[in-house]
């Protein structure tokens, strides 16, 4: 979820779910060692609880990037081993570290030192030609080994030399069972299952065999999935309507725009918030006509709602 998943995504994702643990776009320990780290760490208080994913290879780097986010009070940092990207494999971290389950545990056991909360792994089940089941448990009983308690798991391998990372995430195909298999064996670790989850019903049938469902695509291409998991899950939580969440982003925008954000890094993430329902595309083609102006401001979003049909 590169350049996806950031501080505004995630504050308005946090309105639509008030449960949700919510994860960060992936950031390189480089870039926190040795760039702004404000400005790649910084988030909303009422994110929480969120976590950072982190990613890279070296020990070192990994630690003080640790320390540093633990400065800014992170419930969680992950370490990402399942993106397939070929930025990612150039600076060796993602997905081709699955091959290296020992310089996975040597980052892991350097930020455990660092922070007091949670350090996890996000990971593929496998890659390339190491598509088995042994691969991935050899994987996870070496971070296990090296006390991690709790894997992320996408339930497709990367298939790192000749797909792109668009394709990654659809060509593949899924594969539940292995991560089922997963937890039977390494029943005392927290294993999460990620890739494909688009419906309730595919939620709970997962659910039956693992120990949570990290949701990506479908919670940014359509959000309010999320307020049907909250309602879903938790059904005395009051869950607001999709013009709720607008209007509660309102002073959030204002703010945001008073310390020079641009309106269109915040509406870009709410585009899909009314997908499915009548009056969806005019939403949609409004804010992405208006959005990008120098001088527009939260009054984009109304006249948005105002252009939809009673009906939305």
């Amino acid at each position: 979820m590169m350049d996806w998943t950031d501080r505004h995504c995630r504050y308005f994702m946090r309105l639509l779910s008030p449960s949700a643990r919510l994860y960060t776009e992936m950031v390189t320990a480089a870039a926190i060692v040795h760039g702004d780290a404000e400005r790649f760490l910084r988030f909303n208080e009422e994110e929480h609880p969120v976590a950072l994913q982190l990613g890279g290879s070296e020990p070192d780097w990994m630690a003080q990037a640790t320390a540093r986010a633990s400065e800014f009070g992170y419930d969680e940092i992950n370490i990402n081993v399942g993106c397939p990207s070929d930025r990612v494999q150039s600076g060796r971290f993602g997905a081709c570290l699955m091959a290296h389950p020992d310089v996975v545990a040597d980052c892991f056991r350097a930020m455990r030192r660092e922070t007091d909360v949670p350090v996890t792994v996000k990971t593929r089940i496998g890659i390339d030609d190491k598509d088995n089941y042994d691969f991935l448990q050899g994987f996870v009983d070496a971070l296990a080994a090296a006390g991690c308690q709790k894997f992320i798991v996408h339930a497709r391998i990367a298939i790192l030399e000749g797909l792109s990372p668009k394709e990654n995430r659809s060509v593949p195909p899924l594969n539940y069972e292995r991560v089922y298999q997963l937890k039977q064996d390494f029943p005392d670790l927290t294993i999460d299952i990620n890739g494909g989850l688009t419906s309730l019903e595919q939620v709970d049938t997962v659910l039956q065999h693992v120990d949570g469902a990290m949701i990506g695509r479908q919670a940014y291409h359509q959000p309010y999935f999320l307020a049907e998991l909250e309602r879903h899950f938790n059904p005395d939580q009051a869950v607001p309507s999709r013009q709720d969440v607008v209007d509660r982003m309102l002073p959030y925008v204002d703010r945001m725009i008073a310390e020079g954000v641009s309106l269109n890094s915040m509406t870009r993430h709410m585009l899909g918030l009314f997908a499915g329902r009548p009056g969806a595309r005019a939403w949609r083609r409004y804010i992405s006509e208006h959005a990008h102006r120098e001088e527009a401001g939260s009054e984009v979003l109304v006249n948005a709602l105002n252009a939809m049909p009673l009906a939305a």
